[in-house]
């Protein structure tokens, strides 16, 4: 495989697996949008609905779009369960006590999976479609299907947030949340259903990533959690559409190192992970509000 070959091959797995971390961004983004926490048990998430969808399939026999919907409308229900329980008492609390709390509710998470289906993998049943071949460059059926589903949910969130009552107020609720009350909106309840939405999309990033790495753990959720947080904060976290835009960007400078750049250096493949947590570190450095994320001052 020639080089401009494998350099498109790269780009196109990149954005297979930036859809993935742009979905989970997501969910950290509309979180801290509205209530400015950065949820850590949020890549947990994610590895609860990939055991859902697994249980559904490999134990009940459900199609893989029905076990998708389920495993989707369960995390969304776990998403607001966790909000009710672990994080509104602690609303007006210091933000530390919140963020010790969501590093609390990720062990618990991975804890309690650990218990149910012991720490070794499991194969993801996923379904085997022929590649499409043009070429030398070679191209997944999934990571098109992947693709297109990421693509279709960030659009259709995109137009809730933009154009519904809901997703209106949710916006109010994310510029100031006082006055969003004071207008007769119910904060409470669209905290919820950010909860809820976030983690829905959590749970089809997780179905995703196990389709594309077909087995499942209750570890699998850390890694990729954290790289959709560094995708959050490359964008602008608070900014959904710089959740996107992260999540795809970032995609593509890890498929670039592992596959495309270690051909030249050897070593670059073992580096990716640090140079994605480098990118974190220079955009803090440099321009904490991210790619979309504006500059706001705090009055003291």
């Amino acid at each position: 495989m020639d080089y401009g070959t494998l350099f498109i091959q790269q780009i196109l797995n990149g954005l297979h697996i930036g859809s993935i971390y742009a979905l989970i961004a997501l969910g950290y983004t509309m979180v801290y949008g509205i209530v400015k926490l950065i949820n850590f048990a949020h890549g947990d998430i994610m590895m609860v609905g990939a055991y859902i969808a697994f249980v559904m399939i490999a134990v009940f026999g459900l199609p893989l779009p029905v076990a998708i919907i389920i495993s989707m409308v369960s995390c969304a229900v776990i998403g607001m369960g966790i909000e009710r329980i672990a994080y509104k008492p602690l609303r007006n609390a210091p933000r530390m006590w919140a963020l010790i709390t969501a590093i609390g509710v990720s062990f618990f998470l991975e804890t309690l999976f650990n218990i149910l289906f012991g720490a070794s993998s499991k194969p993801f049943p996923t379904i085997s479609l022929e590649p499409i071949q043009i070429g030398q460059l070679q191209i997944s059926k999934i990571m098109l299907i992947s693709l297109g589903l990421s693509l279709l949910l960030m659009v259709a969130l995109e137009l809730f947030i933009k154009k519904t009552k809901l997703g209106k107020a949710m916006r109010a609720a994310s510029e100031d949340a006082q006055a969003a009350s004071l207008m007769g909106i119910s904060v409470n309840k669209t905290i919820s259903i950010a909860f809820a939405i976030g983690s829905a999309l959590g749970a089809m990033g997780g179905i995703l990533f196990a389709m594309a790495y077909p087995q499942i753990k209750p570890l699998m959720g850390v890694m990729p959690g954290l790289k959709a947080f560094i995708a959050a904060v490359l964008g602008g976290i608070g900014v959904i559409p710089g959740a996107m835009l992260g999540g795809f960007l970032l995609g593509i400078i890890e498929s670039l190192a592992k596959g495309f750049f270690s051909v030249f250096w050897a070593e670059a493949s073992s580096w990716a992970d640090a140079i994605l947590f480098l990118i974190l570190i220079l955009v803090l450095l440099l321009k904490p509000s991210g790619i979309l994320g504006k500059n706001i001052r705090e009055k003291v």
